[in-house]
């Protein structure tokens, strides 16, 4: 097709990257963003030095109702084939913990401005404020409206992001272009989400901040675990380790399961090695306070909510008894808190659900239900892990629908 024009409608990750993409390969593109300034979470992402991706990229790390998604979107785009496509741009990577990777200027401003040069380099124009109304078929293309503008286009791309973070603008509104046209919406939840608790001990616990291991329960069957920083708020509970096991408790609560986290305050110490760390602690004749005595090897604001679900006795060091310990040690890796709620969509980084991807070919990003629509990025239903794994599929979308709209493979 000659003279073709692709309409973006969203300059986030995703509708950045495929404009560089499709552009380099000849495409004229127009990129449309709702907010005042273009790639919002891109700048927000990693507390502002934006985690690109991760060395380690797996289809086991994204979840989504269509499984097999994840791994035909991800097969032959890893690690080197995002290093290079930012490497064209100028922006170098470095490693983090864990796989993550950096920009190496460890600063998200870094990206976003690369790509927006790299972007107006290749004549792509980025008109902000110009959020979309609907979208009309027009023949085999389309026309685009805004509230103050028509455009029209031979071929779009929806990647208006997800709902989750509002307040960085996320919004429904890929959500409801893509099911008017005619695609199907797997239900939402917030993920990568604090949460909440009407248990009064966690207010006591504000600011504490642990390395533990959760292990979440539903309706008291064992569903998960995961492990990292915990820190207890006023709402409930937050941290790397509530983060990354918040998908499966925001999906439970959905179904109105009630769901218990199990919280292990000291991982690295074995049930038996705790133990003989107490007893070895102990003076049969003193007279410390049991309170006092436990701030030798935890935080003494999470000490009384030990001790409360121990139900120990014990007012001193000279009252603590073998069976005093085993109920202290089991409480110490068994804290229990009740979950009742997540902090929504406004605390979330991503989300669940999105546009059915049964419906996208997962080697083009094109919809199987309209000519020349694609839809890529958080809008549809596939959410990675924490670690970079949720922009490395906003890159890999990009860099699909880039070849496939290279000169003489699209219609």
């Amino acid at each position: 097709m000659k003279n073709k024009h692709m309409l973006i409608i969203g300059a986030g990750a995703t509708g950045l990257a495929t404009a560089i993409a499709v552009a380099r390969r000849g495409t004229r593109v127009t990129l449309l963003e709702q907010n005042r300034k273009i790639a919002k979470k891109i700048l927000a992402s990693g507390n502002g030095k934006c985690n690109i991706s991760n060395r380690y990229i797996s289809p086991d790390k994204y979840h989504s109702s269509n499984p097999k998604f994840a791994d035909e979107l991800l097969s032959g785009y890893g690690y080197d084939e995002i290093k290079e496509f930012f490497l064209s741009m100028g922006l170098s990577l470095t490693g983090g913990c864990d796989g993550k990777l950096f920009p190496m200027s460890m600063q998200a401003s870094s990206v976003v401005e690369l790509l927006e040069y790299e972007a107006i380099k290749l004549g792509v124009e980025i008109l902000c404020e110009s959020k979309v109304i609907s979208v009309d078929r027009v023949g085999s293309g389309f026309q685009v409206n805004t509230a103050t503008k028509k455009y029209s286009s031979t071929h779009l791309l929806i990647s208006a992001g997800s709902i989750a973070a509002p307040k960085l603008g996320g919004s429904d509104s890929g959500y409801m272009l893509a099911t008017n046209l005619g695609h199907s919406l797997i239900k939402r939840h917030p993920s990568l989400v604090q949460l909440c608790s009407d248990e009064e001990w966690v207010k006591e616990c504000a600011g504490v901040k642990i390395y533990s291991e959760v292990k979440l329960y539903a309706n008291g069957e064992y569903i998960k675990s995961m492990s990292g920083d915990v820190l207890f708020a006023n709402y409930g509970i937050s941290g790397l380790a509530i983060l990354d096991i918040s998908r499966e408790v925001s999906i439970r609560l959905a179904s109105y399961d009630y769901c218990e986290l199990s919280i292990d305050l000291m991982p690295k110490y074995s049930k038996e090695k705790l133990t003989s760390l107490l007893q070895g602690m102990l003076d049969a004749s003193s007279q410390k306070p049991i309170h006092l005595w436990l701030q030798g090897v935890i935080n003494k604001k999470i000490i009384p909510i030990i001790l409360k679900q121990a139900k120990s006795k014990a007012k001193t060091e000279k009252e603590i008894n073998r069976k005093e310990i085993n109920r202290i040690v089991h409480s110490i890796k068994n804290l229990k808190l009740s979950i009742n709620d997540t902090r929504g969509w406004d605390g979330a980084e991503v989300a669940t659900g999105g546009i059915d991807t049964t419906e996208i070919d997962s080697q083009t990003l094109k919809s199987k239900i309209v000519p020349n629509l694609y839809l890529g990025g958080e809008i549809l239903d596939i959410d990675g892990d924490r670690g970079g794994y949720n922009f490395h599929s906003a890159w890999v979308c990009a860099l699909r629908i880039g070849v496939y709209m290279e000169k003489g493979k699209d219609e």
